[in-house]
């Protein structure tokens, strides 16, 4: 039997153009994107713009205010300090959790980030990052673990999109990654715990 597939709508479209620009760093934080603009450039009625600006300002993505054009939300050096202040301790049940688990959804994200090309959009970096410590925030199987966990999802994008200063040499980032699976997988617990604080103890790039 043969499903038809929906094709994509303009609105999902156009949101998925202006995710990846905004993941990639093209379309920098607080930038203001008016429809008027978007509607010129895309080729799109300003009603579907209007909509897919809502799409990424329900992901925290882009910020809007009454009677303002919508912005690139933008994350400060404190925000992603109180971000990763409430991050640790998730990920540290995780570790404790998943010690001498292996996890391969989250092996599989690893391998999709190593295969990606060395002029792949870091937006596809981030997506598979994003992917990879999902998965092991999944596996651990509390749904209450992973209701905290995704709504602090916007910022770590937007905190992610910062790493592309840092990680220039993107197999440095793999490599730091198949450590980190490794580390848990290995076990024991205090190992694991102590290698997922490690891998989140790092900088954000520029200020």
């Amino acid at each position: 039997m043969t499903l038809p597939l929906r094709p994509v709508s303009a609105v999902a479209a156009l949101a998925d153009a202006l995710r990846r620009r905004v993941l990639s760093g093209e379309i920098e934080p607080g930038t203001a994107l008016p429809e008027q603009e978007l509607s010129a450039a895309y080729g799109v009625a300003r009603p579907t713009v209007r909509e897919a600006l809502a799409v990424l300002v329900h992901e925290g993505l882009l910020r809007r205010e009454r009677h303002r054009s919508a912005q690139v939300a933008e994350v400060t050096a404190a925000d992603l300090d109180d971000l990763m202040f409430v991050r640790r301790p998730l990920e540290d049940l995780m570790a404790l959790s998943l010690a001498g688990r292996r996890v391969a959804e989250a092996d599989g994200a690893l391998a999709r980030m190593a295969a990606l090309p060395g002029d792949a959009p870091w937006s596809d970096v981030v997506a598979e990052h994003m992917a990879l410590h999902q998965a092991l925030i999944v596996a651990v199987g509390s749904p209450r673990l992973e209701r905290l966990y995704s709504a602090l999802a916007a910022e770590t994008r937007l905190g992610l999109v910062r790493l592309r200063t840092v990680y220039a040499d993107r197999d440095v980032l793999v490599a730091e990654h198949r450590d980190l699976l490794d580390a848990i997988a290995g076990g024991p617990s205090p190992e694991a715990r102590r290698a997922v604080a490690e891998h989140l103890d790092h900088g954000w790039g520029e200020s």
